[in-house]
Formats: C-alpha cells, sequence, structure tokens
C-alpha cells in the first residue's frame, strides 16, 4: 500500500515522483525505439522484364546494362488493331514498345492448392504474387509453412484494372471464381490464405505509388507491433490495350519506345509488368533471427502534391517537402545519401520538376558525389510496382557498393541544371565511394495520382564473427523436397549447381539453411555427406535420373516411429564414443545418468563406458551392462526427441522395457536408473547359475522339445515364429540345443551372464518386489507394449512392482508385441540401442517384400555418425516431421542463400475477349466493350456461353452398376471414376490426383463440392453433404462411404438424406418435376434462337 498523510515526508514524496518520472522517461524512450526503429530487408523476390526471376539476375541485367525493352507480344491483344504511329488518334496506341514478363500464361496451380479452374479465372497479378511472395520468403531463409498463424502482414501495391477490361465484357463472362479472381483485394488476401497469414492485409493503390507506399506502410506497421513481419511489394500486368489508348491520347508514353530518364532525347516512359516483394523485419528480431538483411530503412515519408498545375501534374514544392520529411524521420543527414533512385519517368515535364525538387534538398557544392539513377530505363515503368524495383535496385546498390549504368542518357536535358550541386548520372558500373559510416540511399516514387513517398535505406549492419564450433558433425544430411517428382528432379539440379559454387558457405550451414528455411512437402529426397563437392554429385546423379550412394528418395506418408530398446548383451565398451565426443544434446544426457549413477555404483558409469584400457571388459558384467545400456539408450532417445523424432509408441526386450517403460513416463529417470542398478545387482547376487540359448524353430516345436527335459528350463523369449530363446540349467539347455542340432535346425548360445526369464530367477523375485516397491510408478503417457503380455500396457494403470517380478520371471512375448504394433498400423521402427539386434529379428519374422522400415541408431565397428545420419535421411524421406532447427541447435550455423522452389507450371490462360479496333475508332473507345465480336451486334449466348458455366456429364456408375460388383471391385471401380470426376471439376486432367490426399490440397472448393454431390445424388442415388468432400476428406474415405452405405442398403432407400452427425443441415431435396422444369427453362433462356417467355398476367 502507498503510504499517504501527514507520516510522508517531503524526501519520500520526491523519492516517488523521481522513479515516477524516471519510469515515464524509460516509456518515453521505448516508444521513440520502436517509433524509429531501423526495418530489415531480409529477403526479396521478383519477376521483371528481361528474364529477371531473382536479385541475382536482377543485378546482372542492371550492372551489365541490359535493356529490357521489347515489343507488345501477341497474346495480349492484336496490337495491329490499335497501331497507329500517329498521335493522339482515338482508340489508336503510337507505340508498339513494352518491357513485358517472358511468360504470364503458366502457373503451378498445382503447387498452391488452386485449382487450374479457378486459376484460370484468376488475374494473373494474383497468380504472380502468389509466386513472388513464396520465394521473397525462401529468399529470407523463412519457411513459408512456419508462418501459419502468425502476425504476419501483407501490403501489396496495385493500380491495374487490365484484368477486367480484357475478360469481363458480358455478363456471360462472369462465374463463380469472378469476385475473388478479380477484385484488386485478393492479391494480399491470396497469400495470407495460402499460408494463414493474421496480421495485417493490405492491398494499396495509390496510382504508380503503390508499391513503395505499401512497403512505407508494411514499415510502420512493424514498429506500431501489428504484425512481426511483413511481406510488402507490388504487381502489375498488361493485359488490355485501354491504359496504353488513354496514355496515347495523353502523350505520356515514349514514341522512341525508350525510357531516357534525365536525357535531353527523352520524351516519355515505356509501360512495363512485374512483381517485386520485399521482406521485412524489426532490425533487432533480424539480428536476433540470424538474419542476413540485404539493406536497412531508416525512415521514410508519404505526402500529397495538392493542387498543383493539373490533377496528374507533379508538385515540385510537394517532393521536396516529402525529401526532408522521410530524411528527418531516419534521423540522416542529406549529406550522407549517396544514391537517388529516382521517380525519373523520362517526361519532359516531370523529369525538371524532380530534379529541381533533388537539388533543393540534396544538392551540394562539394564532397562526394550523389549519384541519380531510374531502373525504368532498363525495364520501363512498372506503374503500381515501379517503386519495388527502385528499391530492391537501390538495397542491391548498397550491398555490392556499386551503382549501375543508367541507359539512353548522353547529354542532360536541356530544362534540368546540375549546377552547384555534385550530381551525376553513371552510365557505367561505378563503384560506391568510401564513406565515413554506412553507406546510405534514397528511393522516390510519384503516383499519378499525386501521392508521394520517398524512403531512405542504409548499408546492413556487419554480422557479428562466428564463435568458434569445439563440436563438428563429421557430416550433413540435405532435405530436399518438391510437389512432384519433376520439380524435385529439378530443385536437385539446382543444388547441385550451387554447391558446385565456390562461395565459401559451408555445407552443413547450406544444410542447415534448406532444413529449417524450406517448407517440406511429399515428394522428398535426402543426401547425406561430408563436403559440398560429394553432395553436389550426388544431386547431380539424381536430376539426371541416375542412383547414387548416400541418397535416399521417398514420398512422405506421416509415419509414426515406434522405439525399440535393446535388451542387455548388445553393450561393448566405446559404444556411442563418437556421438558422446561430438553431440552436446547426448552428451548432457549421458552425463545426467552418470551423475544419478555415482552414488549407486562403484566405479563412474563413463569409466566403464569409455575405458582407457581397451581389454576393460567390465561393461559386460551384469552390475554395468543394465546401468550402461540404460544410460546409452534413454539418451539416444532425448538425442532423437531433440530433432523432433518423437515415439509414438515404445517397446523393449527383456530389459529394454524398463528403459521403455521410462521413455513413455512410466518412471523418472531417477527411479529406472535405480531400478536398472538394482534389478541387475540382485540377479547377480540371488539368481541361480545357468545359461541361455537361441533356437531357430517354433515356441510350439521348443515347448514340445522342452516337454521332454522336465526340470529348470523355460521358453525365455518369442522372438519370431522361427527364433526362440531358452533359458535353464546349463546340461538341459545343451541337451535341447544338441537335440535341434540333430534334427538340422540351428541353435547357438547367447552371450549373457544369467539365466533369465526362467525358473532360475524365482530366488530374485522377492528382493526385487522390495527394491521396486520403494520407486514410484505411473501410467505411461505413450503406448507401452508389455513384454509379459505382448499387448498394450493399460493406460489408467501404472507396472507395479509384481509386474516388474513376472517381467523378469516370464516369457518375453516380443514378436506378440510387433505384431501388436504392426496391427495398430505402426511400420516404422527405430531401434534406440547400441546395436540393431531387435531389427534383425523383427525382419526375419515379417514375410518377403515387406514394406517396414526398420532403421538403426547405433552399430558395432562403425561410426556412430555413419549409421545415425541415414537413419535420419531415411525418416526424413519417409515423411518424418525432422525439426531441422533441434537437429543443428548444439551447433553454430548461419543462414545461406540457397535456390527457390522450381514452380512446375501449366498454362492458365484465358485468351482475353476479341477486341475490334476498327469498332473502336468508329464509335469511340468506350463502345468497344459492345463490339464483342466485331459486327456490332452480340453474338447468341449459346455461342458464348463459357466453359467455366457449363454442365459436366458425369462419370460416376450408377447404383445399379456397381451393386452387379464385389465389394472389392465395387471400391475399386468407384474409386477409379471419382478420380476422373474430380479431374473433371477441377479443370485440370493431367494432375495426378492421390486417392489418399485430401482433396483440398488440391484446390477442391466448396462450389466444386457441390457439383461433385450433385453426380453422385444423380448417379448413385445418394444425398452427401458438401463436407463429406471438404476439409480432410479424400477420394478413399468418400468411397468407402458410398460403398459402405450401398452395401448396407442394398440400393433401396438410397434417395433418404443421410444424417452423419456433422451437424450439416441435411440437403433440400428437390421433387423431379421442378427439376425438370427448371432444367427446361434454363435451356430456352440459353439458346438465343428460342423465344423467351414473359410473365404471365395474374388471373
Amino acid at each position: 500500500m502507498t503510504p499517504s498523510g501527514p507520516d510522508v515526508t517531503a524526501a519520500d514524496a520526491l523519492k516517488r515522483a523521481y522513479l515516477t518520472m524516471e519510469r515515464l522517461q524509460h516509456q518515453v524512450a521505448e516508444y521513440e525505439r520502436a517509433r524509429c526503429e531501423p526495418i530489415a530487408i531480409v529477403g526479396t523476390g521478383c519477376r521483371f522484364p528481361g528474364g529477371v526471376k531473382d536479385t541475382a539476375s536482377y543485378w546482372r541485367m542492371l550492372a551489365d546494362g541490359t535493356d529490357a525493352v521489347g515489343e507488345i507480344p501477341s497474346g495480349r491483344w492484336d496490337h495491329g488493331a490499335f497501331y497507329d504511329e500517329e498521335a493522339g488518334k482515338p482508340g489508336k496506341i503510337y507505340t508498339r514498345a513494352g518491357a513485358f514478363l517472358d511468360d504470364l500464361e503458366h502457373f503451378d496451380h498445382d503447387f498452391f492448392g488452386i485449382s487450374r479452374r479457378e486459376a484460370v479465372e484468376m488475374d494473373p497479378a494474383q497468380r504472380l504474387s502468389l509466386q513472388v511472395c513464396w520465394e521473397a520468403l525462401e529468399n529470407a531463409g523463412q519457411a513459408p509453412s512456419d508462418l501459419a498463424g502468425s502476425r504476419t502482414g501483407v501490403f501489396m501495391g496495385t493500380a491495374s484494372w487490365d484484368y477486367v477490361t480484357a475478360q469481363l465484357r458480358h455478363p456471360d463472362d462472369v462465374s463463380a471464381y469472378t469476385s475473388s479472381g478479380a477484385a484488386m483485394s485478393f492479391i494480399p488476401a491470396r497469400i495470407a490464405y495460402l499460408l494463414d497469414l493474421r496480421g495485417p492485409n493490405l492491398t494499396v493503390d495509390t496510382a504508380c505509388s503503390a508499391s513503395l507506399v505499401a512497403v512505407h506502410q508494411a514499415c510502420q506497421s512493424l514498429r506500431l507491433g501489428e504484425c512481426d513481419m511483413a511481406l510488402a511489394g507490388g504487381v502489375n500486368v498488361i493485359l488490355s490495350p485501354l491504359m496504353m489508348i488513354s496514355q496515347s491520347q495523353f502523350g505520356s508514353v515514349s514514341r522512341q519506345g525508350r525510357a531516357m530518364t534525365f536525357s535531353d532525347s527523352a520524351d516519355g516512359y515505356v509501360r512495363g509488368e512485374g512483381c517485386g516483394v520485399v521482406v521485412l523485419k524489426r532490425l533487432s528480431d533480424a539480428l536476433r533471427d540470424g538474419d542476413r538483411p540485404l539493406a536497412v530503412v531508416r525512415g521514410g515519408a508519404v505526402n500529397q502534391d495538392g493542387r498543383s498545375a493539373g490533377i496528374t501534374a507533379p508538385n515540385g514544392a510537394a517532393q521536396r517537402d516529402v525529401f526532408q520529411c522521410a530524411l528527418d524521420a531516419a534521423g540522416v543527414a542529406a549529406d550522407q545519401v549517396g544514391y537517388v533512385e529516382t521517380h525519373g519517368t523520362g517526361t519532359r515535364l516531370g523529369d525538371p520538376i524532380e530534379a529541381e525538387a533533388l537539388a533543393d534538398v540534396y544538392g551540394r557544392e562539394s564532397g562526394s558525389p550523389v549519384y541519380l539513377g531510374a531502373v525504368k530505363t532498363n525495364i520501363g515503368h512498372l506503374e503500381a510496382a515501379a517503386g519495388i524495383a527502385g528499391l530492391i535496385k537501390a538495397a542491391m546498390c548498397l550491398d555490392r557498393a556499386e551503382i549501375p549504368p543508367n541507359l539512353h542518357f548522353s547529354r542532360l536535358n536541356s530544362n534540368i541544371s546540375f549546377d552547384g550541386t555534385t550530381f551525376q548520372v553513371p552510365t557505367e558500373l561505378t563503384p560506391w565511394p568510401d564513406t565515413d559510416g554506412p553507406r546510405a540511399a534514397a528511393v522516390s516514387s510519384f503516383g499519378l495520382s499525386g501521392t508521394n513517398v520517398h524512403m531512405i535505406l542504409e548499408q546492413a549492419p556487419v554480422a557479428p564473427a562466428r564463435p568458434a564450433d569445439d563440436d563438428r558433425r563429421p557430416a550433413s544430411v540435405l532435405a530436399l523436397s518438391a510437389r512432384s517428382e519433376t520439380a524435385l528432379a529439378a530443385l536437385a539440379d539446382r543444388y547441385a549447381e550451387r554447391l558446385a559454387g565456390d562461395d565459401d558457405a559451408s555445407l552443413a550451414d547450406l544444410c542447415h539453411s534448406a532444413g529449417t528455411g524450406r517448407s517440406h512437402f511429399r515428394h522428398r529426397l535426402a543426401a547425406v555427406g561430408a563436403t559440398r563437392e560429394e553432395v553436389a554429385g550426388q544431386l547431380a546423379a539424381f536430376a539426371r535420373g541416375e542412383s547414387a550412394a548416400g541418397l535416399v528418395q521417398g514420398e512422405a506418408d506421416s509415419p509414426e516411429v515406434v522405439f525399440l530398446f535393446t535388451g542387455q548383451g548388445a553393450q561393448r565398451p566405446g559404444m556411442s564414443r563418437a556421438l558422446y565426443d561430438s553431440q552436446p544434446t547426448f552428451r548432457r544426457a549421458v552425463d545426467e545418468c552418470a551423475e544419478i549413477l555415482r552414488p549407486l555404483l562403484e566405479r563412474p558409469l563413463l569409466s566403464v563406458l569409455f575405458p582407457d584400457d581397451p581389454d576393460d571388459l567390465q561393461i559386460n558384467d551384469t552390475a554395468y551392462a543394465q546401468p550402461a545400456t540404460f544410460a546409452v539408450e534413454y539418451a539416444m532417445a532425448q538425442l532423437w526427441r531433440s530433432w523432433g523424432i518423437t515415439p509414438a509408441a515404445v517397446l523393449g526386450h527383456s530389459f529394454g522395457e524398463c528403459v521403455a517403460a521410462c521413455v513413455a513416463g512410466a518412471m523418472s529417470l531417477q527411479d529406472g536408473l535405480t531400478f536398472a542398478v538394482e534389478r541387475a545387482r540382485i540377479i547377480q547376487e540371488h539368481s541361480l547359475p545357468g545359461i541361455m540359448a537361441a533356437i531357430f524353430a517354433s515356441e510350439q516345436e521348443v515347448a514340445a522339445e522342452l516337454a521332454a527335459h522336465p526340470g529348470r528350463i523355460a521358453v525365455a523369449a518369442v522372438n519370431g515364429p522361427a527364433n526362440t530363446v531358452i533359458s535353464g540349467d546349463r546340461d538341459l539347455v545343451e541337451a535341447v540345443c544338441a537335440a535341434f542340432a540333430a534334427r538340422g535346425v540351428k541353435a547357438k548360445q547367447l552371450r549373457i551372464a544369467s539365466a533369465g526369464h526362467s525358473p532360475l530367477m524365482d530366488p530374485v523375485l522377492e528382493p526385487l518386489r522390495r527394491a521396486a516397491e520403494k520407486l514410484t510408478f505411473t501410467a505411461p503417457r505413450i503406448p507401452l507394449v508389455s513384454n509379459v503380455t505382448g499387448g498394450l500396457w493399460p493406460w489408467d494403470q501404472a507396472p507395479d512392482p509384481d509386474y516388474w517380478c513376472r517381467h523378469v520371471r516370464g516369457t518375453v512375448r516380443f514378436t506378440d508385441g510387433v505384431q501388436t504394433l504392426r496391427s495398430m498400423g505402426y511400420r516404422t521402427f527405430v531401434e534406440v540401442g547400441p546395436a540393431p539386434t531387435l531389427l534383425g529379428v523383427i525382419n526375419d519374422a515379417l514375410p518377403p517384400g515387406h514394406d517396414d522400415l526398420l532403421l538403426p541408431s547405433l552399430r558395432p565397428k562403425q561410426d556412430d555418425w555413419e549409421v545415425l545420419l541415414p537413419t535420419v535421411a531415411e525418416l526424413y524421406a519417409a515423411g518424418a516431421l525432422v525439426d531441422w532447427a533441434g537437429f543443428d541447435r548444439d551447433y553454430t550455423r548461419a543462414k545461406a542463400p540457397l535456390p527457390t522452389y522450381p514452380f512446375d507450371p501449366v498454362r492458365c490462360w484465358q485468351p482475353p475477349r476479341p477486341w475490334d479496333g476498327t469498332a473502336s475508332a468508329a464509335a469511340g473507345a468506350g463502345d468497344a466493350f459492345d463490339a464483342a465480336d466485331g459486327s456490332g451486334t452480340r453474338p447468341a449466348r449459346s455461342a458464348r456461353r463459357s466453359s467455366r458455366n457449363r454442365r459436366r456429364a458425369g462419370h460416376l456408375p450408377t447404383a445399379a452398376e456397381l451393386l452387379e460388383l464385389t465389394e472389392s471391385e465395387r471400391l475399386e471401380t468407384l474409386s477409379a471414376q471419382f478420380v476422373l470426376s474430380v479431374k473433371d471439376v477441377l479443370g485440370s486432367h493431367s494432375t495426378h490426383i492421390g486417392v489418399d490426399e485430401p482433396l483440398t490440397d488440391f484446390g477442391l472448393d466448396s462450389l466444386m463440392a457441390v457439383e461433385l454431390r450433385n453426380e453422385v445424388q444423380s448417379r448413385l442415388g445418394l444425398t452427401l453433404q458438401i463436407t463429406d468432400f471438404l476439409g480432410g476428406a479424400t477420394i478413399s474415405s468418400v468411397t468407402r462411404s458410398i460403398v459402405k452405405e450401398l452395401t448396407a442398403t442394398g440400393g433401396t432407400s438410397l434417395t433418404e438424406t443421410r444424417h452423419d452427425g456433422t451437424g450439416a443441415s441435411p440437403a433440400i431435396q428437390r421433387m423431379p418435376r421442378a427439376v425438370d422444369a427448371a432444367r427446361a427453362l434454363l435451356d430456352e433462356l440459353t439458346d438465343s434462337s428460342a423465344p423467351v417467355p414473359g410473365p404471365k398476367e395474374r388471373s
């Protein structure tokens, strides 16, 4: 309680006031820090004219001074119908020039989970943005899939309505996908939907400045804490001649077909298209996360021209204001800026106004030169994407300390004066002059509608030196994946080229970056190697279709992994030594066990595990064999868990069940090790002498032979159909072995000091019970298979002391345990022990050609890593969720640049509706919409009906046809036909549809689900809910459900609505006559030759 009243002294009041002021000052300082925090550009993606697909190709084009301007592609519109060299002619374009992307028609819709049917009807700007955003995230070393649910914002600038004007010129052109396919708001929304992003999501339209305004808004959102990462940029595609007609009327486009910024020959700009995106993070977050910033955004400002000479005319005073505001916001002085990426359209009006405003703010009579450039001279004016193209260029200049040439500049515009400034327009690749501090650059972008933006960039801070890595792995695992086999081969080829490069990135860093910075898909490839050259060779072979040692290929199937724990007998001196010396997580777990065992053993665990004397074999004494085995297996389980490989179930063999129980949570590590020591001690002190032997015969055969040799002998373990272990008095065991040997059945004595699981254990039981009663056992937290029963341990029960007595005395029903696990669907087994003895037992028991995955952790006489890393590769290829960050957590790693995903695109192009330039010229440009067929009258609606609205014929068999088949034939037939129906609704017959993959992964949506439901109802008489096709529904699950109901009803009552407890409302049943009447009316309405009846008069 705060003191108050007369007891409070003036000193107390002053002290409280001082503390309050101090707190408020701290809060204000934190606010100011956040408000002004630099924003790091940690990733980039781009598609620009001239074949630019990434920043590397972008820089090459800029540095080489490449001009990417060409002619308007023939696929956009019939340019001949619109071209006329006479300026200002109505409905005509006086230039053939433009800067266009190479391939706008193709899109990897399967990769993005969008049906081809929907992809065809999407504005190409949406498709382009999806690809470039994905590549930007990969360039940032950020796995896109890891962002699900995150506060990641998307800010995209766009201003083009070309898709609408090119495609939607009549109501028949509109479909269910038009709203989402054409609206500009869906450009960032698609990205958020794809990645499940929960941050701000904005479309910015300020005309030509849209993308740079989007970046500014993203920076502000990051500083305000609205998001923790942001994708920002812009996109522009040119699909319609209308804007070009308008600009030809306006006179702003270059008649020469070249942008000549600041040149006396300049006569306008060249239109261009493209997409650029940057990934932004607060600098403090980027440094924390080990990112590699390309540059840093120090600050920026946005303003408006207000009332200028005209609504589209630039305002020099407004430009000066935005320059100065940006410098103030960034805390950077004008004389620190060495390069300005100008708006630089190359117009006779705009260039002089911008140059004068620049001179007022950045002009200085002496000192280092200030270079002015404009990327529009290379790639034209990308309009809404122009600003982001300039930003990425400026960031690369800062990073590389070079400034590319400005093209088409020979003599300064006569209306521009650089007197009193150090301005220079570089015409060749120019080194950035040395500076006292970080290099700084500015970027401008001015919108046609008057919105101006100016950003101040700074050279990224130098990454701190990495500490030396004392622990090293001798090899690495490179994990690659793709949506298709074709893409996987292409990805392998890209990585082979990357690894063969001459940079200094280590193989470990490259593999770490691939594991942590990429999403992981179904088709997988893992390479294990010690050098970049070795792995590059493996990948190159795979790309050529050849096999290579160290490579594992597979299709991910989300396997649930069973941990197998080896029993006594596999121990050896030095086991896991290489792992202990080079793997800190494993070492910490072993050391933890050693510390717990220190007061329980006469000799330190590590001296037994790793003796200096190679002849020191004390580890084979039961008193040390069991605790040592426990420690190694427990540490190995902890290592696997730290790598993301968590057991779905556990099974141990004999003593191995003690470790399995600990790992399953049935006892603590302290109690588990204590029990291991006590169990070993009691067996060593109280068991009667005997031996054990393995006989390669069935349990029944062995039991029959034991009946002929009565005495202290028993079946100790059933390891397989023809693998039975016996235990007992030496003479009896040897006699049974001899009897089988005489029949030609192999038998061998085991290297175990005691005769476990036999009557010779009877003296052990009471002292073992007393020891176990001092410990605490709990119900296991994951499935634990019992050796005693061969079945699952009950979920709600703990293994009590009586159980452990039965366990040491009874038969180990290992093969029953394996069958229990396999009956539950488990097919992946990892032996967590010093040798893969159990894997061999399981393999021998399984039928030939089985597909179970049996993987070791360690092997005798092999380097630990040589065994362990290929197992990691196998698990990854099978679909296990390897935690690659955890895999490298104990080592010093850095993000390294890697190839981006090789999309496997198919043609997704809706040819533009035909234009008629002649009709347009005669009737006015606005009437071009009404002359769609070139005749001045509308074509028949039936002839123009879009394929997107057609009714499908369907592929499914009828109920009667299915009922003539056997149940398995019904499933096979229905499944095959259902694949065709799904491909039909998706609009893509080339897509491979896996019957066990969720239909929504291929882009199936609720509209398509309705069509499938209707086909099922029409052909089979069954009424399903649309939810039966969505969520995680697969072709297999739908067809099984249909066949089950058909089989149950025998084809009767199939029109009744199914109530399946999903909570969905029953489908409305249409009366057949109403359906027929509606269809008849629809056919009349779509037949242009039939008269359309008017409404009947009410009587």
